[in-house]
């Protein structure tokens, strides 16, 4: 009886803790998705994961965002019709996988003249970015809509710690 008590409790805690340690992150902060806005800058020092999720806020019918999928035509704001797009104005893109992702607006020049576009690596578990050097002491980076690792490995820590918990209860 005992024993299946505490396999329940595991499988909760496997299925949520991944959940919780993902970070959401509001692409351009409280700017949002827009025209003449440094995403690179934005994105510099960020750590993004497998598993974590874009945001990309505009007012829908202003702006889209699509994924290229190299880094030519990014650079070229090349807009492929295969390219994955979304226009609801709150688009949310769930990091897949490791590795070079872009992004770009699609309407008019928006990506050309504009400069709306995002390039980012996204890690694997585990793997850390290389050390960069350290910003200047008049240079703060601006603050971010990301929800955080540290407050979402304190939540996993307290999914962990209540699973525990449970099992001396029972």
């Amino acid at each position: 009886m005992a024993n299946s008590k505490l396999l329940i409790i595991l499988v909760i805690v496997a299925t949520f803790v991944p959940s919780i340690l993902a970070t959401d992150f509001v692409v351009g902060d409280a700017t949002g998705w827009t025209t003449k806005f440094d995403y690179q800058k934005w994105a510099e020092g960020k750590e993004f994961r497998v598993g974590d999720k874009l945001i990309f806020n505009y007012p829908q019918g202003a702006h889209n965002v699509m994924r290229i999928t190299d880094a030519a035509s990014f650079q070229q704001c090349v807009k492929s019709p295969n390219a994955g797009t979304s226009s609801s104005g709150s688009d949310e893109i769930i990091l897949s996988s490791p590795g070079k992702k872009w992004y770009i607006c699609g309407v008019g020049q928006h990506c050309e003249v504009g400069n709306q576009k995002l390039a980012m690596t996204v890690l694997a578990e585990g793997e850390t970015l290389p050390p960069v050097s350290a910003p200047s002491p008049s240079t703060t980076p601006p603050p971010s809509a990301a929800t955080g690792r540290t407050a979402s490995l304190f939540y996993g820590f307290m999914a962990v710690v209540a699973a525990f918990v449970g099992i001396l209860m029972v």
